[in-house]
């Protein structure tokens, strides 16, 4: 059984369409969200070989599909930077997707709300 959006109050439809936009932001923000988790994963694991690694050890990092000649500790250091600056993004996004859930959970009661006072079933 489908819902005919054009029965409804331009309220209500306006709301639906409100609430399918929450969704996709969601379903966005955790794409983004394991994006950011694996290059977090990237960035430990330099990190990780980099430590392990004397500082006059001659390492190379990836640009653009080329290596080039770096320096450890500066290297060591960039990915340093990255891993914080990827913590921090994901961090925001965490607390979007919550503020987001939030919003999706109160439009879903109105939504439901609504329909029930215009005599509409959700079975």
């Amino acid at each position: 059984m489908g819902l005919d959006l054009n029965k409804l109050s331009p309220d209500l439809q306006n709301k639906i369409m409100n609430f399918n936009n929450l969704r996709k932001t969601i379903d966005f923000l955790t794409q983004q969200k394991f994006e950011i988790e694996r290059s977090m994963k990237d960035a430990e694991i330099a990190i990780e070989e980099l430590e392990k690694t004397e500082s006059d050890t001659v390492v190379y990092k990836s640009i653009g599909g080329i290596f080039v000649k770096s320096d450890r500790d500066r290297l060591l250091e960039e990915k340093k930077s990255q891993k914080a600056s990827l913590e921090l993004k994901l961090k925001t996004l965490g607390q979007r997707e919550e503020r987001t859930k939030k919003q999706l959970e109160t439009l879903s009661t109105s939504i439901e709300k609504d329909l029930k006072d215009q005599g509409i079933g959700l079975s």
